[in-house]
């Protein structure tokens, strides 16, 4: 299988020197998993219908012609209703170099009547590499500089 990524720990910073050692980077669960699981650095609790940024503290470097995208996970999904708040993420290749330095932050939702917990190294959400191509008259020539939303400004 062809090697097109690697994820990498954001910079240590005072938001996270606490529990920076203890950041686990995304991997698969079995060979054949397709999605890279995410895990969440620290402990967090989220109310019923209450929406919250998880920052992952990681960052991801990929190949010019793939992007990643994030799901949350089904179990997380079907017992919380836990969604993205964009549905699904989207990390482009180009974001590694943005000025947050392409920190991966997660926007969402617990759409349950339930209180979610979640401990430090639980799996929130998997990251899926896909291939994209560009039309023949793409023409483009803007590099990103902000980080996350940055595109539509």
């Amino acid at each position: 299988m062809e090697r097109i990524a690697k994820f990498e720990k954001i910079k240590m910073n005072d938001k996270n020197k606490e529990y920076y050692d203890d950041i686990m980077l995304p991997k698969r669960a079995t060979q054949g998993s397709a999605g890279y699981d995410f895990y969440i650095p620290y402990d967090l609790i989220i109310k019923p219908h209450e929406s919250v940024a998880i920052e992952t503290n990681i960052r991801c470097k990929m190949r010019e012609d793939y992007v990643l995208f994030l799901f949350p996970r089904s179990s997380l999904g079907r017992k919380y209703k836990l969604t993205l708040d964009n549905t699904c993420g989207v990390v482009d290749s180009d974001y590694y170099n943005a000025d947050n330095e392409g920190h991966i932050i997660l926007f969402v939702t617990n759409h349950s009547e339930n209180t979610l917990s979640l401990t430090k190294n639980d799996r929130i959400v998997q990251g899926i590499f896909l291939k994209y191509g560009i039309t023949e008259d793409d023409d483009i020539k803007i590099e990103r500089k902000g980080g996350y939303g940055s595109t539509g400004k």
